[in-house]
């Protein structure tokens, strides 16, 4: 199992287990160890995962941090825990000050279901006011699963976290502040779109007369970009040829020749839903030929999960069992997909194992 799936299966686990925890001694056990657990850090060793590490700050002594990650006998993070109820904002202070008496280079700061990530890229030895990465379990952005990936044990190199961390931090300050532009676009934001389009005074009566203006343009661009988005989705891979097997033997077919239909479309998109426990929508392909469409794990012509023939006068569908042996089977719809579930996630775990 690759570090997605294990990440995403971890996700769908604290969803599972988030409205039995009501305690931060139980958020710790539940949640917070079996996540480093996940990235490869041995929690029940005391000299790699410490709990309660003592970390004096100023005149107060004895101050104690939930846990602190050694690696190669060197503190390399420090970490907050609180309850899964708790809203980190209020706690932020208190890493900030063990941060400030430390070595560490990085300091999280989680209730077990958000994760905050901090450095020090603004002043060396500060730890920052705000994280350079942040994520929800509950609403993981499959972009930041690569930085998360960073944080394994066994990759961990704080340098190359260290190079990517001040991109990856300036880079989502520039979303949320696109967000709330595009909520609520400000008076500074829509003078300067106005600058090269308007060529009046821009009074503050024309900046309110502009702002919904300027809230709607920003809106629909961001649509016609998702509907561009979809319909490249839709599309498929981007290949300048589309692969048929007959016999062990692979014939090269001009993608001119073939034309994906919409049943086809929506065959594809109902098997990435049936599958989506098991295995990122995100690692499943199809390719189109002239007498079938196949459905693909990681764009591998070996790996293929399941094919369809889709006619006018019947639809057949072929699975492959763990001999490969072919089965072909005649459904009346589309919709008949769903009855393969089974078979379907059989198919898909044994490329898995």
């Amino acid at each position: 199992m690759d570090f997605i799936e294990k990440i995403n299966q971890f996700s769908r686990r604290v969803e599972t287990l988030k409205d039995q925890i009501q305690t931060e001694e139980a958020t710790k056990t539940a949640l917070i160890m079996p996540f480093f657990q996940l990235l490869g850090y041995d929690v029940f060793n005391p000299s790699e995962f410490v709990p309660e590490f003592t970390a004096d700050v100023g005149i107060k002594k004895g101050e104690k941090i939930d846990y602190a990650i050694f690696l190669n006998g060197e503190l390399s993070i420090l970490l907050e825990a609180k309850a899964i109820d708790e809203n980190l904002d209020k706690h932020g202070s208190q890493l900030f000050r063990y941060y400030a008496t430390s070595s560490a280079r990085f300091g999280i700061l989680t209730n077990g279901i958000i994760y905050r990530f901090y450095t020090d890229l603004d002043t060396p030895n500060k730890m920052d006011d705000r994280p350079f990465l942040e994520f929800n379990l509950l609403n993981l952005k499959d972009n930041l699963i690569p930085e998360i990936k960073k944080f394994e044990r066994d990759n961990f190199d704080c340098n190359n976290i260290l190079n990517s961390a001040a991109e990856l931090k300036y880079t989502n300050e520039i979303k949320k502040l696109l967000y709330n532009e595009m909520i609520a676009p400000s008076d500074e934001f829509v003078r300067f779109l106005l600058k090269d389009i308007y060529p009046g005074m821009k009074t503050q009566n024309v900046i309110d007369k502009f702002r919904d203006t300027v809230k709607k343009a920003f809106n629909e661009f961001v649509s016609d970009i998702l509907k561009d988005r979809v319909k490249s989705w839709m599309a498929g891979p981007s290949t300048n040829e589309a692969a048929v097997t007959t016999d062990e033997k692979t014939l090269e077919i001009e993608t001119s020749k073939i034309t994906t239909t919409m049943e086809e479309l929506e065959a594809f998109a109902i098997v990435k839903a049936l599958l989506k426990d098991v295995v990122s929508p995100s690692r499943l392909y199809y390719r189109d030929t002239e007498s079938y469409i196949g459905i693909l794990l990681d764009d591998n012509k070996n790996k293929w999960i399941c094919r369809l023939a889709i006619k006018k006068s019947q639809i057949n569908l072929y699975l492959r069992d763990e001999n490969k042996k072919e089965s072909k089977h005649v459904i009346d719809s589309i919709d008949d997909i769903y009855d393969f579930q089974p078979q379907l996630i059989e198919a898909v775990k044994r490329y898995l194992a």
